[in-house]
């Protein structure tokens, strides 16, 4: 049930858009153990110049080639996060040449009360999920 934001700078082909997510998807699926059909991703390109990432003093040069992800997820452990972070960087350089000065991955927690998958309901809570 990680709710995945993508955004990125225009230039990549829908292909190439949809590759980023899929290997965002399989490290969610393994790193996460996300259900199979668990796959909620957002995909949002900005003109250049609209995404405004600096290194917070850590020397990363950056390029036009820019990735941030934003992982609304609940109940994973810092372990998974690291873990996730690693796969993400790992996977999406080698299958998508995104260079891992790139890549900005941001998590947020959130509670079961937080998800209502539709119908108006919060199936955590209900216990339809």
């Amino acid at each position: 049930m990680p709710l995945v934001r993508i955004d990125v700078q225009e230039g990549r082909t829908a292909e190439q858009l949809r590759r980023i997510a899929d290997v965002v998807q399989e490290a969610m699926l393994d790193v996460f153990a996300a259900p199979a059909r668990d796959r909620y991703q957002i995909i949002t390109e900005h003109p250049v110049g609209q995404i405004i990432v600096q290194d917070t003093g850590l020397g990363i040069e950056r390029s036009d080639g820019v990735v941030v992800l934003q992982i609304f997820e609940q109940g994973r452990d810092a372990e998974q996060k690291q873990a996730a972070y690693a796969a993400l960087s790992e996977r999406l350089e080698a299958r998508c040449g995104v260079r891992p000065e790139d890549l900005i991955v941001s998590m947020t927690e959130n509670t079961p009360a937080d998800w209502s998958f539709g119908m108006g309901r919060a199936q955590f809570l209900t216990g339809e999920l």
